[in-house]
C-alpha cells in the first residue's frame, strides 16, 4: 500500500544517538547520566539528563555530529560544573518582575553558553572544531532570522538576532544592522554591555551585564520576544526555594475537640515500662498506599515526661492496616488479591533497568496457548500443505550434507589411519601421512527462538507471517532442531506512564516444537496493540541463552519501528541496544521486515539504525515463504 502522507516519520540514528550518550557518560563521569533529544539544549543535572537540541537535524553528517558534541561539550564539561545555580535561581526571580522575561532568560543563556565554551576549549582543546561549527551554523540561522523578523516589523527579536551576531562577529568591524530608531540610538551601549560576557569569570558576573542590559532594553521596546531560540528551564532551579520544615512547623496546629487536664498530679511512683516499637520490618519492607497512623483528637493532659507511658489495653490499637488486608471495606476491593500479588511480585522480580532505563515500568505477562480447535487444525493443515514442496526439499538438502560431512575424510594429519601417498615422506620436511574420517553427526547443534510482532498494523500481514512461521516450524523439526515460536505486543489500554503491561504468547515452546502433532498452535497468534521491541528481545534473549546449543538464532518478525507507552522516542535506541547486547552473548539476531509494498528509504534507514545489516525486507508478504527458504537454509548450513 502506497502512503502519500506520512506525519511525524522522524527516525533517530541509533549510532549517533549512543555515541553521543557514551560521551555524555564520559564527560560527566557519570554512568547514570541520560541523553535526549528535545527543541534545545540544556542539562536537567537534578534529573542527570543531558538535552540535545533538534537544531542539528538535517544537515551535513559532520555539521549533524560536530553540533551534538558542541552540545554535549556545553553541559558536561561546562553546565554541570561551571555554572551556579543558586545564582541562576536569584537571577530567575529577578526577571520575573520584568517586562520582558523571554528576552532576558535567552540574553543570560547566550552569555552563559559563552563562556563555558570558551572553558570548553581551554579544558579541552579538541572541542575547538565542533565549537567553530556551532558558531557558523547558529551566525547563518541568526542572520536569516534577523531578515525574517525585521521584515515583519517584530523588533524585540530583531534586537535579540543583531547582539547575537554582534557577540559572535568575524570582525571586530562589523557594524550593527538598522532596526528602528529607538534601538539603534542605545545600540552602542549594548554592543558595549554584551562584549563584557568575554570578560566573565562567573556566572553572577553573567547575570549582572544581563540586569544592566534588560534595563535598557525595557526602555526602547514594547513587547517582549516571540521565539525562543534558547532555552532556560525554571523548574530545575524553582526546587531550591521550597523553605525547609523546621521542627515548629511538624507540629500539630489544628485545635483539639476537648482541652482537659488531670487533676491528679504524678507521684513519680507509677509503673513506666521502656519498650522499643519498630515500625519496619519485612512485611513493610515494600511501601505501599496504607500506613500505621495515629490521629489523637480527643483526651486529657497529663503531667508525665515525654518518655513516660501508660500501660495500653485493647482498645487502644489501631487496627486499620489488618481491617484493609482482612476485611472487604467501601473503597478498596479485594477480589483479585492473586491477580494482585502475581503481579507485585512479578515488578519485585525485574528489577529498576534490568531490562533497560526505558523499560524500567514494563511488567512481562506469559500467556500459554489453548487446545487448538478444528478450525486451527484446518487452517494449519492447508498451510502445510502449501509449503510442503520446500520443506521437503530443504529436508533433504540437510540430509545430503550431513550425510557428506559424516563420510568426507579429513586429510593431512600427524596421526590416524596412513595415507597411500608416502612420496612426502621423502620430500617434505615434516611430512603430514595421515587422515581421519568424520564422526557421523545426526543432529544439528542449534536452536532458534521466532519473535512475532503481534501489534495492531500487522492486521493485514499475519496470515502470510502465520504461513512463513509455518515453513520454519515445519523445515525445522523435519531436521530435529528444536525451537520456539513467541508473539508480543503491549496492552494500550492498561498502560498508563508507571504500569506498562506485555505480554508475551509463546505458541510453541522447546519442548514441544518436535512433536509431531506441534504446529496447530500457530493460529493463535492474531494482531493486538503497541510493540515494545526492546523489551521483548531482552526477554527472549534471557530464554534462549539457558539452552546448551552452540548455534542461537533469534528472528524477530515485526512491520516497522517499535511504539509503545512513552517508547515513542528511544523506541529505536532501545531495540538496537537490545539486539546489541543478545549479540554479545553469541545470539544471532536477524530481523524480517514485513510490508505490503514499497519500502520507502525512511523504513530502510530506520530498520538499518536497528539491526545493522542482518535485515531481510519483504515488500510483498505474499512472497514471504521463498524469501524464508534460503534464509532457513543458510542458517541451517552454518550450524552443520
Amino acid at each position: 500500500m502506497e502512503r502519500f502522507i506520512q506525519f511525524n516519520d522522524e527516525t533517530i540514528d541509533s549510532f549517533l544517538f549512543m555515541e553521543m550518550a557514551d560521551l555524555a557518560k564520559t564527560l560527566s563521569r557519570n554512568g547514570d547520566m541520560e541523553l535526549k533529544y528535545a527543541p534545545y539544549s540544556y542539562v536537567d543535572y537534578k534529573q542527570q539528563i543531558v538535552y540535545v537540541s533538534h537544531f542539528w537535524d538535517h544537515r551535513k553528517r559532520m555539521d549533524e555530529v560536530n553540533g551534538l558534541k558542541s552540545d554535549v561539550y556545553l553541559r558536561t564539561v561546562g553546565s554541570l560544573t561551571e555554572t551556579d545555580y543558586e545564582a541562576v535561581g536569584n537571577y530567575i526571580r529577578k526577571i520575573k518582575k520584568t517586562s520582558i522575561p523571554k528576552f532576558a532568560k535567552q540574553l543570560f543563556v547566550m552569555g552563559e553558553d559563552l563562556r563555558l565554551e570558551e572553558i570548553c576549549k581551554s579544558k579541552r582543546p579538541g572541542t575547538k572544531q565542533a565549537f567553530e561549527t556551532r558558531r557558523e551554523l547558529y551566525r547563518q540561522y541568526f542572520q536569516a532570522q534577523l531578515k525574517v523578523n525585521l521584515t515583519k516589523s517584530v523588533f524585540t527579536d530583531s534586537l535579540f538576532n543583531a547582539l547575537f551576531l554582534l557577540l559572535n562577529a568575524k570582525s571586530p568591524l562589523e557594524e550593527a544592522p538598522a532596526i528602528n530608531e529607538e534601538i539603534d540610538l542605545a545600540m552602542p551601549y549594548l554592543q558595549s554591555a554584551i562584549t563584557r560576557f568575554y570578560e566573565t569569570n562567573s556566572t553572577s558576573d553573567v547575570a549582572g551585564i544581563c540586569l544592566q542590559v534588560i534595563d535598557v532594553v525595557e526602555e526602547i521596546v514594547r513587547k517582549d520576544m516571540l521565539n525562543e531560540y534558547f532555552h532556560l528551564p525554571e523548574d530545575a532551579h524553582e526546587q531550591n526555594d521550597i523553605p525547609v520544615d523546621n521542627f515548629e512547623d511538624m507540629k500539630r496546629k489544628d485545635p483539639l475537640a476537648n482541652h482537659d487536664v488531670l487533676e491528679e498530679e504524678s507521684t513519680g511512683d507509677e509503673e513506666v515500662i521502656d519498650e522499643e516499637f519498630r515500625t519496619w520490618h519485612r512485611e513493610t519492607e515494600d511501601k505501599g498506599e496504607s500506613f500505621l497512623q495515629f490521629d489523637l483528637d480527643q483526651g486529657s493532659q497529663s503531667d508525665l515526661m515525654g518518655e513516660g507511658v501508660r500501660e495500653g489495653d485493647d482498645g487502644d490499637q489501631a487496627l486499620a492496616m489488618v481491617q484493609g488486608s482482612a476485611q472487604e471495606t467501601e473503597r478498596e476491593q479485594y477480589q483479585n488479591v492473586k491477580a494482585a500479588e502475581k503481579e507485585h511480585e512479578e515488578m519485585k522480580g525485574g528489577g529498576e533497568n534490568k531490562y533497560g532505563r526505558d523499560n524500567r515500568y514494563a511488567l512481562p505477562y506469559f500467556l500459554y496457548p489453548d487446545i487448538p480447535t478444528a478450525e486451527d487444525q484446518s487452517v494449519y493443515g492447508n498451510y502445510k500443505s502449501a509449503i510442503a514442496p520446500l520443506q521437503k526439499k530443504l529436508k533433504k538438502m540437510i540430509e545430503k550434507t550431513l550425510e557428506h560431512k559424516r563420510i568426507q575424510p579429513r586429510s593431512d594429519l600427524h596421526f590416524g589411519r596412513l595415507n597411500k601417498k608416502l612420496l612426502r615422506f621423502l620430500t617434505d620436511d615434516n611430512p603430514r601421512l595421515f587422515y581421519k574420517k568424520q564422526n557421523p553427526s545426526s543432529e544439528i547443534d542449534a536452536v532458534f527462538s521466532l519473535l512475532v510482532d503481534c501489534s495492531g498494523s500487522m492486521f493485514d500481514k499475519m496470515d502470510q507471517t502465520k504461513l512463513g512461521i509455518t515453513l520454519f516450524h515445519e523445515s525445522l523439526k523435519s531436521v530435529r532442531v528444536p525451537h520456539e515460536v513467541v508473539g508480543f505486543w503491549e496492552d494500550t489500554n492498561r498502560a498508563t506512564k508507571t504500569h506498562q503491561p506485555n505480554y508475551l504468547k509463546p505458541v510453541l515452546e522447546y519442548t514441544s516444537s518436535l512433536k509431531p502433532s506441534s504446529g496447530a498452535e500457530i493460529m493463535q497468534l492474531e494482531p493486538e496493540e503497541d510493540n515494545r521491541d526492546g523489551f521483548a528481545i531482552r526477554l527472549m534473549t534471557e530464554r534462549i541463552l539457558r539452552r546448551n546449543e552452540k548455534q542461537k538464532f533469534l528472528l524477530v518478525f515485526s512491520d516497522g519501528e517499535p511504539a509503545a507507552m512513552e517508547y515513542d522516542q528511544n523506541g529505536i535506541v532501545d531495540t538496537h541496544e537490545a539486539v546489541l547486547d543478545a549479540r554479545k552473548q553469541g545470539i544471532e539476531v536477524i530481523n524480517v521486515f514485513l510490508s505490503n509494498g514499497p519500502i520507502d528509504e525512511g523504513q530502510r534507514n530506520t530498520i538499518q539504525n536497528i539491526y545493522g545489516n542482518y535485515s531481510i525486507l519483504v515488500s510483498d508478504i505474499e512472497e514471504l515463504p521463498d524469501v524464508l527458504f534460503p534464509l532457513l537454509r543458510k542458517l541451517l548450513y552454518k550450524s552443520i
